[in-house]
């Protein structure tokens, strides 16, 4: 057994490398005694919607109340239909049944995995109450921002853009994920690529009523203390939180290279073991292995996580494997929303009814991306890879 360990998250070495500018932040915060929303917080959205290319951000509690509000501010009512991926985090698809709505599944594209721009305008000539719809940035790749901003408009509705794995991400045309819908929300969770020491969101617009009617909404529906005018929610963003999102900040882009690099390790690892990229279904043969498609330029893949697909007979095993190897794995997600119990009420727990997003949740594996992975974690991670999925493929093709 190796004794390098690879886990698949490290927070511990980005801490250690801005220890001195976190402290003197969250010292700052605690000698001004101000701890929910404030200067702290409104500096940190102004901060973020310039990096994000827009003109208003919005903090709020996290990156799933990011959602509801999002929702509850373009006026989400019982029974109303919200398009949205099935393969998601469960934050995407519970926003809308948080208000009373309905989320409506759509298949993804099976090379990015990210909602499929097509499969929605196909699913929404079956709705009736068509209030919006939600693309999600998943694993830090941008959606069809094109597709999915044409598609609203010729549906006539808004499109808030989930981009909680994707700040920093640039879709087809350079622009950063998030500048160009209705709104886009985000999440500044601990595993995130900027990530705060606990739980935080933001919505980010360009549009200044809706600035306006998110800041009412995350304070209980109140623009004058003690009035309110309609029903919010508790959805602050607490200005320690806030603080620390300041010190990462500045550093984000460096941590993106640091992903970025760790990627072309991978590919080039893989590539030279016969793998092919997500564009090449496994189905064609070769090396039962997919690493990420790259985005051609001027688009930009973030990394939030890095997902390797394998045949469904190997892909438990090789993450036990891997985990005899002291390398840490995830699987982003292994039942889709549609599949979920508690979405039963939909009548949507069909198998079969979305194929792409069924497979994906059975063949796909994330490998650990941090940007402080040592030269030799990477390698240790790639060697095992590749030389399980070697043997496992000769294996099975001895039995055939």
């Amino acid at each position: 057994m190796s004794t390098v360990n690879v886990p698949l998250l490290d927070l511990k070495p980005q801490y250690q490398s801005i220890k001195a500018e976190v402290d003197a932040a969250m010292a700052r915060v605690v000698a001004s005694q101000y701890f929910i929303l404030g200067p702290e917080v409104e500096a940190l959205e102004q901060e973020i919607a310039a990096y994000c290319q827009v003109k208003h951000g919005i903090g709020c509690t996290s990156g799933s109340d990011a959602l509801i509000l999002a929702l509850m501010a373009i006026g989400i009512k019982p029974g109303d239909e919200i398009l949205c991926p099935s393969y998601t985090f469960f934050a995407t698809g519970s926003a809308p049944c948080r208000l009373g709505a309905k989320p409506v599944w759509v298949d993804i594209d099976p090379v990015t995995y990210n909602m499929c721009p097509r499969a929605a305008a196909e699913v929404a000539q079956r709705c009736t109450r068509l209030k919006a719809i939600i693309p999600v940035h998943l694993f830090g790749q941008a959606a069809d921002v094109d597709a999915f901003a044409a598609l609203g408009t010729r549906l006539g509705v808004p499109v808030i853009e989930d981009g909680a794995q994707a700040i920093g991400a640039r879709d087809a045309t350079g622009a950063m994920v998030g500048a160009r819908c209705a709104m886009s929300t985000w999440s500044f969770f601990p595993s995130k690529n900027l990530g705060c020491f606990g739980d935080g969101g933001m919505i980010t617009t360009n549009c200044p009523h809706v600035a306006e009617q998110l800041k009412v909404l995350r304070v209980h529906g109140s623009k004058v203390k003690y009035y309110h005018r309609t029903i919010g929610m508790n959805g602050r963003l607490d200005a320690l939180q806030a603080a620390v999102l300041r010190v990462k900040l500045p550093h984000l882009e460096s941590w993106h290279a640091g992903r970025l690099s760790n990627a072309d390790f991978y590919d080039a690892a893989f590539r030279a073991a016969g793998a092919a990229d997500s564009r090449t279904p496994l189905a064609s043969g070769g090396t039962p292995l997919r690493f990420p498609s790259r985005p051609a330029a001027p688009a930009r893949h973030i990394y939030n996580q890095y997902v390797i697909r394998v045949p469904e007979s190997m892909r438990d095993d090789l993450r036990a494997h891997l985990a005899e190897q002291k390398i840490g794995t995830e699987i982003y997600y292994p039942l889709p929303l549609h599949l979920q119990e508690c979405f039963e009420f939909l009548g949507t727990a069909v198998k079969g009814l979305l194929p792409h997003t069924e497979a994906a949740a059975k063949e796909t594996i994330a490998l650990p991306i941090f940007p402080e992975l040592t030269s030799e974690q990477r390698a240790h991670v790639a060697q095992q890879v590749v030389a399980f999925v070697g043997k496992s493929a000769r294996t099975l093709a001895g039995t055939h």
